[in-house]
């Protein structure tokens, strides 16, 4: 693998910063344009098309920043997330942790899973937890663990932006919600 030039990388930065910053500022990505966040980090519109190739590339990028952390707290950080805490509590950190990381990042991550093709289904950290789900489940499942994988993918569904925004816009208060998690894990686990 090729090694990014040093100009580039913090072109990258520049541009992820400066994109940060003026969604959070219009609290809808939607009403930033390119040009905006060009301008804002510094570099031509041209360097911003080929590094991110669009708004949802540059979406897509800002997330897979922001979700490193929590890939590595699940991979190798302390319990409940990390190794080490019995499987049930893991799947429970871990709907948890996804479930603050759509409420903090909200407009994001609606942005990003109502773009079709930047679908939660088809990026990296989806694929990750997906598989760590599933291999939390496998485990606190057995020997019921043959439906580990679909499993994993419809407890996925309980923390998408999509249903988190429209619970929050309905009143519904994160306790409750996380609350709820809780239940669908028992359910799914002591089944």
């Amino acid at each position: 693998m090729r090694r990014e030039r040093a100009d580039a990388a913090r072109n990258r930065e520049a541009v992820l910063a400066a994109a940060a910053r003026l969604f959070a500022e219009r609290g809808d990505p939607e009403r930033v344009s390119m040009d905006d966040i060009a301008a804002a980090a510094g570099v031509g519109k041209g360097t911003l098309f080929r590094r991110f190739g669009d708004r949802t590339g540059l979406i897509r990028a800002l997330i897979e920043q922001r979700t490193e952390e929590l890939r590595t707290a699940v991979a190798e950080g302390p319990p409940p997330l990390g190794p080490g805490a019995p499987a049930r509590e893991r799947v429970l950190a871990l709907l948890d942790a996804l479930l603050t990381f759509k409420l903090d990042h909200r407009p994001l991550t609606l942005a990003l899973e109502n773009a079709g093709v930047g679908s939660p289904y088809r990026n990296e950290t989806y694929s990750v937890l997906h598989t760590q789900l599933a291999a939390l489940l496998t485990e606190a499942r057995k020997p019921l663990s043959d439906d580990a994988d679909f499993l994993a993918h419809a407890m996925l569904a309980a923390v998408r932006a999509d249903l988190v925004d429209h619970l929050s816009g309905n009143g519904m208060p994160e306790e409750r919600m996380r609350a709820g998690l809780a239940a669908l894990c028992d359910a799914v686990i002591e089944a």
